[in-house]
């Protein structure tokens, strides 16, 4: 025999395997060579298991609970006290008879069971039968407890072998008794950490390997885990070429869990890819990453594997028709409404259950079934897990009728049973497993339907032309437009705000107490009994995922995966930068410089405002327009110049004749920035006022002040101005010396929304690759990516210095400015830096992107403006 038939999954869920013996079994005392099998006899907390060597025969399973005696007996062959123990059963149970998986047969027969030990001493073995046969007449939890005793008895006796390690002579850094989980199996054994491997010794024999070995140079991700409602889980992922390339680990409380998590992320063995929540959605939100591979990473934040079947991961039905032909990805119809849950698509069905949540005293709920539980996940993958089911259900498969044998009376019932709500499992969308758990591959007597019919593989929609097709045409529609558009109000009820609180009330998606996180705290339930039924709830009902979001999800931009994003001038370019001049003119920091033809204007904190001739490299215009430092410069005309000053005034000039044109005062203190709308010929002023101001008539002599069309009123000084476009609408984007960011409508004169975004004075904002997004800088190093649909960051970045200036370049493509001179492009589509340049020798105050030329104009605090000659990457 190669491989052994025995796995812990022909156990109960959460029994215990202790260890086995080399036998002989037979029904009779005498052990007679004809019906006397070999084989090997596993102990476990609540059976015997006979696993004969020959493959045809079943293993024989011996539930303790079942058996009336156990005693050491004579045999007729021996006139003397013999190594056999005889087993009294009234019910026992044959499994995996000719090796084909099918449910257990149960004999109700009173027999009597004789095992010879070839080894072991049967006095030895007695005992330890005894002990767990009087725990078997015991209630569960006593049982549980009683067999928790004996677990922690034989671990303190159990010493980790350092001759399974590469190294014995690494030294050890943690030892902790630890559980390795798979789906319905606990698995014990001892955990120990080296500074260069993790090594997991399980206490049996059931694992392909002694030890199981992680090497910490290939750890790349982990995650820790609520399991059963407890903080003690841990999660790893190494290298898919390693030799344990996953492990679910559990251990006995919180503390032990984040020891290891601590050792190992403050290892320097191991190097973990680090992928931000916020940078993933961002990312999604751009079309980079796929709806499925954003729902499963959103699922892996919220404690949920494929590991763990109490919280498996959770997909939403997308379609709601499978009747037509054809399935129209164009159609409304086709869809299922994501606003709402599962419970709550068919009105008349919500109002009986609403009428029922009315009459309930408190904790109420509104649904008595979740959408995710363990019986739910295998109702589904029957086909692909059978051994699951079996195991989940004793020995047994569902009644024929109850099955998933048809997609279409699936959902119907979902929409119309007023105890089922489920949703579905990422396997409906997984192209790459191609369907295969609709399909009766192992060939399995399921049984048969009350039309005579047998159960096989599952009814596919006429739309479908195999389960394979199937799997395609879903993944379609969950990947469509109209399921892009709309998934972010799926996920505010499963991850975000809308899972509880007054907001889950409002949105009808209201369950049972316990199986939201923090509800139960089991550590603090002592009593055997309660515990006990919280833990069976728990397995049975389902939980619901970690809230990961308490505010309004972001709405998808882009929905095409192929490329970044579908619009051209969204999708990021790469540059190669090359500076084509250094330009040394001002005596003080320069603040502001532009690109207008081959002239570069720039003003300086000496007061001056200088004009520089890129054809003849040399300075054509100087002049000192006031005393005091100049803040900003815009081009209002091809040859005018109008600047802020910190005298409180906007000063105009003309380049072409060189002369001051006129200057008038704008603000009650200094004019910090400016902002010119070239469409609409408004001039827009920030000062430390803390007021915004819209000019009209700029450039008209002597009009400038009759023009003033508007002006915003905010608490602290203006620092940054910014706009965007919404069909016919413009809005004034002001960021302050507080962090906060207001947007404020021109046509109306009022303010649409103010953010608190930063916790540092905003220096730089500009709307990026939709109008529905702001990109901002704050001089404590760091960015953030606000959406304004929902009025939250959806992206913070820290750097480890000041950032004085940032530039939207169109196509996905930012400029950052650094308080030490360090000039950073970043694509904005993917959420990634693309390069860094150390550009100047201190802060960069302003930088400018020449879109006809692909220049940039960098001014800094060490007095030059340099230009930059930018190339796209091939």
């Amino acid at each position: 025999m190669d491989k052994s038939r025995f796995s812990l999954l022909l156990l109960e869920p959460g029994e215990v395997y202790f260890e086995d013996f080399s036998c002989t079994l037979s029904d009779n005392d005498s052990l007679m060579e004809g019906k006397a099998r070999q084989g090997r006899l596993k102990l476990c907390s609540k059976s015997l298991v006979f696993e004969p060597r020959d493959w045809a025969l079943p293993l024989v399973k011996l539930y303790f609970k079942d058996c009336t005696s156990i005693s050491i007996v004579k045999s007729k062959l021996f006139d003397q006290t013999s190594n056999i123990i005889k087993v009294k059963m009234k019910l026992y149970a044959e499994m995996l008879e000719e090796n084909i998986l099918a449910p257990y047969k149960f004999k109700y027969e009173n027999k009597d069971f004789f095992i010879l030990f070839d080894f072991a001493s049967a006095e030895e073995c007695l005992s330890q039968m005894e002990q767990l046969q009087r725990a078997s007449t015991l209630h569960a939890p006593e049982h549980n407890s009683m067999v928790a005793t004996i677990l922690h008895s034989r671990y303190m006796r159990m010493v980790f072998d350092p001759v399974m390690m590469d190294d014995f002579t690494e030294e050890i850094m943690c030892e902790l008794q630890a559980e390795k989980i798979s789906p319905l199996v606990r698995h014990q054994g001892k955990l120990a950490l080296t500074p260069t491997t993790i090594y997991f010794q399980p206490f049996s024999n059931v694992e392909s390997s002694p030890i199981l070995k992680l090497k910490l140079c290939d750890l790349r991700r982990m995650y820790r885990r609520r399991f059963l409602l407890r903080q003690v889980g841990l999660e790893l992922y190494s290298l898919e070429e390693s030799s344990v390339p996953h492990i679910y680990l559990t251990f006995q409380c919180e503390d032990d869990r984040e020891r290891i998590y601590n050792i190992l992320e403050e290892s320097p063995n191991v190097h973990l890819e680090k992928v931000h929540a916020e940078e993933m959605t961002l990312q999604w939100q751009n079309g980079v990453v796929s709806n499925y591979d954003y729902l499963m990473y959103l699922n892996c934040l919220a404690d949920r594997s494929k590991n763990d079947l109490t919280q498996y991961p959770v997909f939403p039905w997308v379609v709601a028709d499978y009747t037509s032909e054809i399935l129209d990805l164009s159609k409304v119809e086709t869809f299922r409404d994501l606003s709402k849950p599962m419970g709550a698509l068919n009105p008349d069905r919500l109002e009986k259950l609403k009428e029922r949540y009315y009459e309930m005293s408190e904790p109420k709920f509104l649904y008595g079934s979740h959408y995710s539980a363990p019986g739910l996940v295998l109702f589904y993958l029957v086909r692909k897990y059978p051994q699951y089911m079996l195991c989940l259900q004793n020995g047994r498969f569902d009644h024929p009728d109850r099955m998933f044998n048809s997609v279409k009376d699936v959902y119907n019932n979902c929409l119309r049973n007023m105890s089922d709500f489920k949703e579905l499992v990422p396997e409906f969308y997984d192209t790459e497993c191609k369907g295969d758990f609709l399909v009766n591959k192992y060939e399995i007597d399921f049984g048969e339907r009350h039309d005579g019919s047998r159960v096989n593989n599952v009814a596919l929609p006429p739309w479908a032309d195999s389960p394979e097709d199937f799997v395609s045409k879903l993944r379609q529609a969950l990947e469509s437009e109209y399921v892009s558009r709309h998934l972010h109000l799926w996920i505010d009820l499963i991850f975000g705000y809308k899972q509880r609180g007054e907001e889950a009330v409002k949105a009808n998606n209201v369950f049972h107490h316990v199986c939201y996180e923090g509800a139960v705290d089991l550590e603090r339930v002592y009593d055997m009994n309660d515990r006990h039924a919280l833990e069976v709830q728990i397995m049975e009902f389902g939980q619901i995922p970690k809230q990961l979001f308490t505010k309004p999800h972001v709405r998808k931009v882009g929905h095409q995966i192929a490329k970044p994003l579908s619009c051209p001038d969204q999708e990021a370019v790469s540059y190669e930068v090359e500076c084509l001049d250094t330009i040394t003119l001002h005596k003080e920091a320069v603040t502001c410089a532009l690109k207008q033809g081959k002239r570069i204007i720039s003003v300086g904190k000496d007061g001056t405002l200088k004009v520089y001739d890129l054809e003849q490299r040399k300075q054509i215009r100087s002049i000192i327009l006031c005393s005091t430092p100049l803040s900003s410069c815009v081009m209002i005309d091809d040859n005018t110049v109008a600047a802020g000053s910190w005298d409180n005034e906007i000063y105009l000039y003309d380049v072409e004749y060189g002369k001051k044109v006129e200057s008038f005062r704008a603000h009650d203190d200094s004019v910090s920035c400016l902002l010119w709308l070239q469409k609409e010929r408004l001039l827009i002023s920030g000062g430390s006022d803390g007021v915004v101001r819209v000019w009209g008539n700029v450039g008209r002599a002597g009009q400038a002040l009759r023009g003033l069309k508007a002006e915003f009123d905010h608490d602290g000084n203006i620092t940054t101005i910014a706009y965007r476009r919404r069909r016919h609408e413009i809005d004034i984007i002001s960021g302050t010396s507080d962090g906060e960011v207001f947007i404020w409508s021109l046509s109306a004169r009022e303010l649409v929304n103010k953010i608190c975004v930063h916790d540092a004075p905003v220096s730089g904002a500009s709307v990026v690759l939709t109008g529905d997004r702001v990109v901002t800088a704050s001089e404590d190093g760091v960015m953030r990516v606000t959406d304004l649909s929902v009025s939250h960051s959806v992206y913070q970045k820290k750097f480890p210095e000041a950032l004085a200036a940032l530039c939207w370049a169109g196509r996905g493509t930012l400029w950052l400015g650094g308080g030490s001179g360090a000039l950073r492009q970043w694509d904005m589509v993917t959420v990634a830096q693309q390069a860094e340049l150390q550009a100047h020798g201190d802060s960069i105050n302003s930088i400018y992107f020449d879109d006809s030329t692909k220049t940039l104009i960098t001014a800094s605090n060490d007095k030059t403006v340099k230009v930059w000659q930018l190339a796209p990457n091939s």
